[in-house]
């Protein structure tokens, strides 16, 4: 791979209509690219944000030995909507700054990125859609929408739709933020610190396995302690804004790829659209976007196979250079389904 960099860039995508009728006013969005478009706009490849992520933090996919390689695709990060980088609640003046941003869906944030996909990359055929958590069902998302113009898709450690229980882990970490008297209905006037460090030490609970803690796995990171690793965790959710987390939040707990207009709720045929090559690639520990729940919507979807990553590192296994072993699976995947696709 030569020597390319990053390149941080906003669209502006103009008005958003929402399902709820309300608008999005002057939706941008943040990406991150590297690589050039090619004459046959074939090899657009796209690694949407997961829930908490900023665009850098899907880097570590791209780069040596990856077979996304910028010297032969043009690789995109979008940054989720309300996240902090794209349009949010922190980075919004006016009426929809803070508590007022409107509340978004995985439709929402896909169909922001097929404008920019339009009006930046010329409507490019895509080789990959490819994320994790989040990342993985706005992917699923795009596969059901598109699915003439989506050649290949790789999920890691999501389902196609926020199950119940899912639901009550999201409620909980909710609950422990906003619980603090000084979020005050997202309208506070400092950040709301204690509920932030709660909302990351029950988080770290939930995103490893027991297995995870119970093997000391923690060590691997750097840490010394479990107390050590709570703090990063502490530290980590402090420099969040309480509003951007629980936007997104609400999107998660909310998540279907057949609740549009598209589909009208009838998660069935969303899924029987997935017909190209797809991966399913679940955590075997992970404790919230299980990987019964995969393999079940997967088995509905036409291309899609599951390829579950045998993991203690829980729902952590599926992200970009977090357990050196999955990662290693989830690149040699992502080969699989691009050999020969660009030209």
């Amino acid at each position: 791979m030569s020597a390319q960099q990053w390149l941080v860039e906003d669209f502006e995508g103009g008005d958003l209509t929402l399902a709820s009728g309300e608008t999005l006013y002057a939706a941008r969005l943040r990406y991150h690219r590297i690589g050039e478009l090619n004459a046959p706009k074939d090899n657009l490849i796209l690694l949407p944000t997961y829930y908490g992520g900023a665009a850098a933090g899907n880097h570590p996919w791209v780069g040596d030995n990856s077979p996304l390689d910028p010297d032969r695709y043009c690789i995109v990060i979008p940054s989720l909507l309300g996240a902090g980088e794209s349009s949010s609640p922190s980075n919004t003046d006016g009426k929809q700054a803070g508590p007022g941003f409107p509340p978004l869906s995985l439709y929402h944030n896909v169909m922001l990125q097929k404008r920019l996909v339009e009006q930046v990359f010329d409507d490019a055929s895509i080789a990959l859609v490819m994320g994790w958590s989040m990342g993985g069902m706005q992917a699923l998302q795009w596969a059901c929408l598109f699915p003439k113009q989506v050649r290949a898709v790789l999920a890691t450690c999501c389902t196609a739709r926020c199950y119940p229980h899912n639901r009550v882990f999201l409620e909980g970490v909710k609950a422990a933020l906003t619980c603090d008297q000084t979020f005050e209905g997202g309208r506070y006037r400092t950040p709301p610190e204690r509920g932030l460090r709660a909302f990351g030490r029950v988080y770290a609970g939930w995103a490893y396995s027991q297995a995870f803690f119970r093997h000391q796995l923690w060590r691997n990171q750097g840490f010394n302690s479990i107390e050590e690793l709570l703090d990063f965790w502490e530290k980590d959710h402090l420099g969040q804004d309480a509003n951007d987390l629980l936007t997104v939040l609400n999107t998660w707990k909310n998540g279907d790829i057949s609740d549009n207009p598209v589909f009208g709720g009838d998660y069935e045929a969303a899924l029987a659209t997935i017909d190209m090559p797809t991966r399913m690639m679940p955590s075997t520990t992970d404790l919230y976007f299980t990987e019964e729940d995969a393999r079940e919507d997967g088995s509905r979807m036409p291309g899609a196979t599951a390829e579950p990553l045998n993991s203690d590192w829980g729902h952590i296994a599926g992200g970009a250079g977090r357990d050196a072993d999955s990662h290693a699976r989830i690149l040699a995947a992502a080969r699989n389904l691009l050999p020969g696709e660009a030209s």
